[in-house]
């Protein structure tokens, strides 16, 4: 463990992680800018399309991201008819978020992108460590890092 006397910011797990992710996010937009696509955009439209309607929470929950962020981020797909929102199904209560016709469309011109900024980055980063890292990052986002600093 680093001592406080000892911090660097090169040494900041978060800090390393926010860059690398902004550095590869600016990389997949740049791709995606032909479907007219921001990264987040894509991933929402993606899950919708690939898990069918759900609530705003459950997306949320799905893309590892605070329920007011998502809100934000879903407010131009509706905008451009790309999703629909409706009252739950199951839940009146509830608001399920819709892929509609025009986003399966945007959908499929965004995935052409999104392949080829996926083999770009692995000729780059090369596929077994991409691999590699794909599968450590998922075991940082299913990690139970949520203890408050008081149970640490």
């Amino acid at each position: 463990m680093t001592s406080p006397t000892e911090l660097k910011p090169e040494l900041c797990n978060c800090m390393a992680l926010r860059q690398a992710a902004r550095h590869v996010t600016q990389f997949y937009d740049a791709y995606l800018a032909a479907a007219d696509l921001r990264t987040t955009q894509f991933s929402i439209l993606i899950k919708l399309q690939q898990l069918g309607p759900m609530t705003i929470n459950a997306l949320a929950e799905r893309m590892v991201m605070d329920r007011t962020t998502l809100g934000r981020s879903i407010q131009p797909l509706e905008r451009e008819g790309l999703i629909v929102i409706r009252t739950g199904e199951k839940d009146r209560r509830s608001k399920e978020i819709h892929l509609t016709a025009a986003g399966a469309a945007r959908v499929r011109a965004g995935v052409k992108a999104w392949a080829a900024a996926q083999e770009r980055f692995e000729a780059v980063f090369g596929r077994k460590r991409a691999s590699d890292l794909r599968t450590i990052l998922r075991d940082v986002a299913a990690s139970d890092l949520g203890a408050s600093p008081s149970a640490a």
